[in-house]
């Protein structure tokens, strides 16, 4: 990898994006390698959770690279989208939870990274938008089908129609990001709440995280089937007889 760099630690693998020249834009080659670190994490036993940023004091990742977009008709345009939005559903459907730092500029094929991973948290210096349509195009790694379904489709248009970026703690007042920490604080702080969810049952977490992101695309009913579903798969672990066995044994001094 030239363009992706993965630091391991106690159970956190944090994927930094390594192009700050070009506010680590995304090309093809970035694109190709991010799929391949992704893939190799959702498999590897000792990673338990990931945190996805960008080198540099910059940028997240600042978009799409212009050099390639510029020079694109409809065919390698259409192959391009998909090979975007097949990164952006390889990191929606890691079977671990996914963390984005945004540490700067996370505009267009950024921020649709970012909004394909599990939790959201800014620096205070970043900048968050959808500005494809001022380039006469529209964002294609899964933006106008994942923002609607974050913010509800008035929110999600107004931000796509217009191409205003917002501002980090904008972005948190309307639920785009989680939470907003200091730039010097933003990858400790993302840190903490990793550990947080690696603290819990890794296979709770796992069939949590899939009952959502599945559930979200079926009708009520069918949601609820999968849950249960998911529910009785969790009750037969031995995660759940020790998390189960420590929450009681907490307990009884109370009762």
């Amino acid at each position: 990898m030239e363009l992706v760099e993965v630091q391991k630690d106690g159970g956190v693998a944090t994927v930094v994006v390594n192009r700050p020249d070009k506010l680590n834009a995304l090309n093809g080659a970035v694109i190709f390698e991010l799929i391949e670190t992704f893939q190799g994490l959702g498999g590897d036993e000792d990673v338990g959770a990931v945190i996805l940023t960008g080198a540099g004091e910059k940028a997240f990742i600042a978009g799409a690279d212009i050099g390639e977009l510029a020079n694109q008709g409809v065919l390698d345009g259409k192959d391009n989208a998909r090979h975007g939005q097949r990164l952006t559903t390889v990191i929606e459907n890691l079977p671990k939870p996914v963390l984005a730092a945004i540490n700067g500029y996370a505009l267009g094929g950024g921020l649709e990274m970012a909004l394909a991973c599990d939790l959201r948290y800014a620096s205070s210096n970043a900048r968050l938008g959808l500005p494809e349509v001022s380039l006469g195009i529209i964002p294609g790694y899964g933006g106008t089908q994942r923002l609607p379904r974050l913010l509800g489709s008035g929110r999600a248009l107004e931000m796509i129609l217009t191409g205003d970026p917002l501002k980090a703690e904008e972005a948190a007042a309307i639920g785009l990001v989680n939470g907003v920490f200091a730039p010097s604080e933003l990858l400790a702080g993302v840190r903490t709440v990793a550990d947080k969810i690696l603290s819990r049952g890794r296979t709770a977490v796992a069939l949590a995280k899939q009952a959502v992101r599945r559930g979200i695309h079926l009708p009520m009913a069918e949601g609820l089937e999968l849950e249960s579903d998911l529910f009785g798969m969790v009750s037969s672990t031995e995660e759940m007889r020790e998390g189960m066995s420590a929450f009681l044994e907490k307990r009884k001094p109370q009762w």
